[in-house]
């Protein structure tokens, strides 16, 4: 696909090299190994739409001072048919290039020829990637942090996609394990409490005490004929944990859903259990050395194998000391495997069995400690965990509420879960604001995020879409219809805030790779919002329906360009693009 930013570059570069192999065949310049010639975007648009210091990178090759290399170029250099009106010189030996007509008429061009695709790339062609995000234990409720990782995963699988990558999202789902044993004990608890007395019998003291809990053993009483509280406890945790899993589950789908979230997969932590995939990952981590039993548990050498991975990287042994690293165990005494084993033999599974050259995984930054720890686990076992493995990390959400901090605690059955904020702000809105900078603490303001103003970020730029929208409805019941693709004049856009407004349309696809980079989907929220700007100050000062015909189509095809790029800038947050408002 079409990205004109990289062509002004490639041409800008290329220009200069035919200008230095023009000098250096008639003498104005030595022959010599020199550089090639890199371009950038000047920070001041005063100094040039690209330049190049080429000029400074040859100076010592060519023994000539810069500013004399630089005029040797210029006066060689054929600008004639390229995307350039100027070039000259500036500073210590910098060329600036000053775009011309053709570059931003063939912006548009490639805007209105690849429509819905315009912005995409095959950059990542090739590459099949696992996006892993939310992942919430089904013991209760989503909550902000699932509201944050839910829009940042999901968004970040869309820039990928853009990329060309074939991309998988998947939610692992922990059913197995010490939380799933807590969650039946929660629940059988109070069908004590429910059947008996409050009184009959104590709630476990690290106990799930949400008012979720209380309705599962309800809706489990209201399925039995009879409770015989007499029973001892255990033999109930099984249907326990199964008739909650069965009533959370579903409902986290309908949730995220609603959130406009749909997964490839649903992988269950149990399938690593039954299958044996836990008690063989660990086998081979004995087999290769790296675990030793100790009080009747199996530990793995943690600390060594971050220590090696550590020196590997270039860090210093006493820096080492200090990070106190530390051995886990895998299998407890008691038999049992740990989250952590089967948290390996689950990223095992990701690269090994299912072939991903790359996973993603959206976490909460208090798992900070877990990244190194099982990155050197899968380096342990062969599948180059620390080259392969990437952990975003998002900071916390606050949540106001009439300038108030709304405390959220799942464990005292305070929280504010995903379907009560959807039930608050709209979804597009929550999508909106949750796609911030994940390494970024983020205030999540209920206000703000419903208000119909310029003030609301979302509703400035779905106002930008509906506002295109509206007019080239009133135009067209005027008789001024948007025109087709290449039906326009558009050589006739020379104002000053049509050639913003152009540049804006052709950084598009470079966002989107900034935002796969990066694994920063909040580049496109960014940027949404300075072609929103771009476009409303474009409106205000140039005029459609006062203007001469050929000067009216232009500027209502110019609109329409932008019409289409804000639809697929919101298309990829997973935001609706309204044509009325």
């Amino acid at each position: 696909m079409t990205n004109m930013v990289q062509n002004a570059k490639d041409q800008a570069a290329a220009l200069a090299m035919a200008a230095y192999r023009a000098a250096a065949g008639d003498g104005s310049l030595p022959q010599a190994e020199v550089p090639a010639a890199p371009v950038e975007v000047p920070r001041d648009a005063a100094n040039g739409d690209f330049t190049t210091t080429f000029a400074l990178a040859a100076s010592k090759a060519l023994r000539q001072p810069p500013r004399a290399i630089a005029q040797a170029l210029l006066d060689h250099m054929d600008l004639e048919g390229s995307y350039f009106a100027s070039a000259e010189i500036a500073g210590p030996g910098f060329l600036n290039f000053r775009l011309g007509g053709k570059w931003y008429e063939e912006v548009c061009a490639a805007v209105e020829r690849e429509g819905a695709d315009y912005g995409r790339s095959d950059s990542l062609k090739g590459q099949k990637i696992m996006v892993e995000f939310v992942s919430a234990n089904p013991t209760g409720p989503m909550h902000m942090g699932n509201a944050r990782g839910g829009v940042l995963g999901d968004t970040l699988a869309s820039v990928l996609s853009a990329c060309g990558a074939e991309v998988s999202r998947e939610f692992y789902v922990n059913d197995a394990g010490h939380q799933i044993d807590k969650f039946a004990r929660s629940i059988y608890a109070r069908c004590m409490q429910q059947t008996f007395g409050e009184d009959s019998y104590a709630f476990p003291e690290d106990g799930y005490q949400g008012d979720d809990i209380r309705e599962l053993a309800k809706g489990f009483l209201s399925e039995m004929e009879d409770f015989p509280g007499a029973t001892r406890e255990e033999f109930w945790m099984a249907d326990m944990a199964e008739y909650g899993l069965s009533v959370n589950l579903p409902k986290m789908k309908e949730d995220l859903r609603r959130y406009k979230i749909e997964y490839d997969t649903w992988f269950y932590e149990s399938n690593l259990h039954n299958s044996g995939a836990v008690a063989e990952t660990a086998e081979r981590l004995t087999k290769a050395g790296w675990t030793y039993e100790k009080d009747g548990a199996l530990w793995l050498k943690t600390a060594q194998i971050m220590r090696e991975n550590l020196l590997k990287a270039g860090k210093k042994e006493k820096d080492i000391e200090k990070l106190d690293l530390k051995d886990d165990v895998l299998r407890r005494a008691n038999g049992f495997y740990t989250y952590f084993a089967a948290d390996i033999a689950y990223h095992r599974n990701k690269f090994e069995t299912r072939g991903f050259d790359r996973v993603i995984n959206i976490w909460g930054a208090d798992h900070h400690g877990h990244v190194a720890r099982l990155k050197g686990a899968l380096d342990a076992l062969g599948l180059d965990g620390s080259g392969k493995l990437d952990i975003v990390l998002m900071q916390l959400v606050k949540l106001l509420r009439d300038g108030e901090l709304v405390k959220m605690s799942k464990r005292t059955g305070k929280a504010i879960s995903l379907s009560d904020l959807l039930d608050e702000v709209p979804v597009d809105a929550a999508r909106w604001f949750f796609n911030a900078k994940p390494d970024t603490q983020m205030d999540f303001d209920l206000g703000l995020a419903v208000r119909e103003d310029s003030e609301n970020p979302i509703y400035y730029v779905e106002y930008a879409h509906a506002r295109i929208c509206s007019l080239a409805q009133k135009l067209a019941g005027e008789g001024l219809a948007v025109p087709a693709p290449g039906e326009a004049d558009l050589s006739l856009l020379t104002a000053e805030a049509e050639e913003i407004l152009i540049k804006q349309l052709a950084a598009w696809p470079d966002t989107i790779r900034a935002a796969a980079k990066n694994y920063d989907p909040s580049h496109v929220n960014r940027y949404l919002m300075e072609l929103a700007g771009c476009f409303h100050r474009f409106y205000t000062a140039c005029h459609i329906r006062e203007e001469a015909p050929a000067l009216a189509r232009a500027r209502l095809r110019l609109a329409d360009d932008t019409r289409i790029v804000l639809k697929n800038g919101l298309a990829l947050i997973g935001v609706d693009a309204p044509e009325h408002m």
